[in-house]
């Protein structure tokens, strides 16, 4: 049996971090929905930079929706809302077969919207209305300016993907947002099932701190932080607040994890994948990781060290886990704009090329 399809039976979700308009095309989506268990797809600018950038599968339509008037974001969204649709659509019979629980794709706000809350909040609503799939998350950042946002957004009915989540105590910020949204659901006599994941990034977190930790701990950061989250996000689960909402109707917030694409070339490629087979979350992986993962038939066990250890441990050799967080969403920010202003400026040159020819 393929690990893909261990991790499945274990209770986690595997769902693809990447959409390109050939994986939909050439049937490979659907291929990995049928032979590797992936049950839903993420996506982010960066995704779609690469995609738009590095082929021609999506000239045609620039070129069209060019003759039409678009241009920057209105024509991006254009494509980008087309594609996931498409996703969407093959993700619904895993949509409709887990009551909605599973078969999931997302769509990102403009990350230049990322310290605005009222922008965002109104950017998230007509994506998910223009989108018009029931399956379909937008993604809001977990930045505090970010949560008021996310939890008016589960409160109008707007299901959401709460992205660039470095730590648990950022991970608890966003779970309260969004229970706040449902709790008012609840308050004005709605129905309370408005689906949502919060996204844990993990690899980054060694990246940062790899100059910095002794051979011993090395690649260890992220699965810390992850475990430690895990453990606030079973508490919550535990929690009088939320078995009472759960009462009404309402459905769980998934822990999802994300940036699970090992970055050390020395380590497996199937790294955090395996460290982090945890039942009841979710693991957006890179196309890379998956065809990784796909060739093993075993799940290997991961460190039996808790999480509070190792953390304990990188606290002695000086690394304040805290200062790194607000330094890693701070990066975050400022990467998902950068990549956010090159796929404007690729989809500007193609246009401009396409418009000559």
């Amino acid at each position: 049996m393929k690990a893909t399809r261990k991790l499945h039976d274990l209770g986690q979700s595997l769902w693809l971090d990447n959409i390109t308009r050939d994986l939909l095309d050439s049937g490979t989506l659907k291929r990995y929905i049928e032979e590797l268990s992936i049950t839903g797809l993420t996506s982010n600018p960066t995704i779609f930079d690469l995609a738009i950038k590095n082929s021609a599968d999506y000239d045609g339509a620039i070129g069209r929706k060019v003759k039409e008037g678009k241009s920057g974001e209105a024509l991006f969204f254009d494509l980008a809302i087309e594609d996931l649709r498409r996703a969407a659509d093959l993700f619904r019979p895993v949509f409709d077969r887990t009551n909605g629980v599973d078969g999931w794709v997302s769509l990102e706000v403009s990350p230049l919207l990322a310290r605005n809350t009222a922008e965002t909040l109104a950017a998230a609503k007509a994506l998910h209305k223009r989108a018009d799939r029931p399956n379909l998350f937008i993604k809001i950042p977990g930045t505090r300016e970010g949560l008021p946002a996310i939890e008016e957004a589960i409160f109008s009915g707007v299901p959401v993907n709460v992205t660039l989540l470095f730590s648990a105590e950022q991970y608890a910020a966003a779970a309260d947002a969004y229970l706040r949204g449902i709790e008012r659901r609840i308050e004005a006599g709605l129905n309370p099932d408005v689906g949502s994941v919060a996204s844990i990034f993990v690899s980054r977190w060694d990246v940062a701190v790899a100059s910095k930790a002794p051979d011993a701990l090395r690649n260890r950061l992220g699965i810390a932080i992850a475990g430690q989250t895990y453990e606030k996000y079973r508490a919550l689960l535990d929690s009088p607040r939320w078995q009472r909402i759960a009462n009404s109707g309402a459905r769980a917030q998934r822990l999802l994890w994300a940036s699970t694409g090992t970055k050390d070339p020395n380590a497996s490629a199937v790294l955090y994948v395996q460290a982090l087979a945890l039942p009841f979350t979710i693991n957006t992986m890179p196309e890379a990781t998956l065809k990784a993962l796909s060739t093993h038939d075993e799940l290997s066990a991961s460190s039996s060290a808790s999480a509070a250890e190792v953390l304990a441990e990188f606290a002695k050799a000086g690394i304040d886990s805290g200062a790194v967080a607000a330094q890693l969403l701070e990066e975050g920010v400022q990467s998902f704009a950068k990549s956010w202003n090159n796929l404007l400026a690729c989809i500007a040159s193609k246009s401009e090329t396409l418009t000559a020819a």
